[in-house]
């Protein structure tokens, strides 16, 4: 159902080396850039992510409650996924491991160099 999602920048250079390394440990890259903005994904494939300079050239901010989930193939993408993000300017969310009842849903949360907040994670 997503297509895709996009955040705002205020430094689209910073942003691209913390989202390049993420997407690498993904299996994907680049896929559109343009002044002002890049996505990653993979076309036809799943839901990709953009990181923009905001259109109204006003300061990028970050929505209060707002998250992108990233799916993991397994537990330990998720554990590398979270060390990519600490080692590319992000901040820890919430350290890898099992949420909710039982080991059924296995997550790691953390932010980019602009605050937006993501995680990473495996269902099963």
């Amino acid at each position: 159902m997503i297509g895709y999602v996009t955040l705002g920048t205020s430094d689209l250079a910073r942003g691209a080396v913390f989202y390049d390394a993420i997407a690498a440990e993904l299996g994907t890259g680049r896929m559109m850039e343009w002044a002002g903005a890049i996505a990653w994904g993979t076309p036809d494939g799943g839901a990709g992510i953009g990181l923009t300079l905001p259109y109204d050239g006003q300061p990028a901010s970050v929505g209060n409650g707002v998250m992108v989930a990233l799916e993991a193939k397994d537990k330990a993408q998720v554990d590398r996924l979270h060390a990519i993000a600490l080692a590319n300017g992000g901040s820890c969310e919430g350290a890898p491991g099992p949420r909710g009842d039982g080991d059924r849903f296995y997550a790691a949360y953390f932010r980019d160099p602009d605050g937006n907040k993501l995680n990473a994670f495996v269902m099963g």
